[in-house]
């Protein structure tokens, strides 16, 4: 093989690795829809979105935590719907390069939060951090016809993440 062949079969390769896309498992269509019509909650809960839409990123999955429970792994364009008890504070965290990163949400009941995992470039591996986002900005992406509800309890493959948002959650 000449030196330009090996050359740019190792450059396609790094682009597939640096675009390639991470997948989870979903939801059927039914509770996708279901869930983008943004329900009120039951009576005393609250509706919590956890999305993910970064374009950095793509081949990486990353585990959520809520209140040290598996919420399941992120991908591009996913995102988690569950009920949880209003007038509550949760703990949410996610894994970071080198330890986790959290967010407290205050929730109020018969209300919607959304919450935005997204990547950040690290030393090693990239990273990820959540932020609490306005609603209307929450509707406006998990709308989108490319964004799909993923299938829950998911599945979380750092369980060193899992006690430390145990941790914290406990604080």
């Amino acid at each position: 093989m000449r030196p330009t062949s090996v050359k740019t079969l190792l450059s396609i390769g790094c682009l597939i690795l640096v675009t390639g896309c991470a997948s989870v498992p979903m939801e059927s269509a039914d509770k996708n829809l279901k869930a983008k019509s943004f329900p009120t909650p039951d009576q005393g809960k609250s509706g919590l979105y956890v999305y993910r839409d970064s374009f950095v990123g793509k081949a990486l999955k990353k585990d959520v935590y809520l209140d040290g429970n598996c919420v399941g792994e992120t991908a591009d364009k996913v995102f988690f719907y569950t009920q949880v008890d209003g007038d509550h504070t949760y703990q949410l965290s996610t894994e970071s390069e080198f330890s986790p990163n959290d967010l407290k949400l205050d929730v109020n009941a018969g209300k919607n939060y959304f919450v935005r995992q997204f990547i950040k470039m690290g030393v090693f591996v990239g990273g990820a951090g959540l932020e609490s986002v306005p609603e209307d900005e929450g509707k406006r992406v998990i709308s989108k016809p490319d964004v799909n509800l993923a299938a829950m309890p998911g599945h979380c493959d750092h369980t060193s993440i899992k006690a430390a948002a145990n941790a914290a959650a406990q604080k």
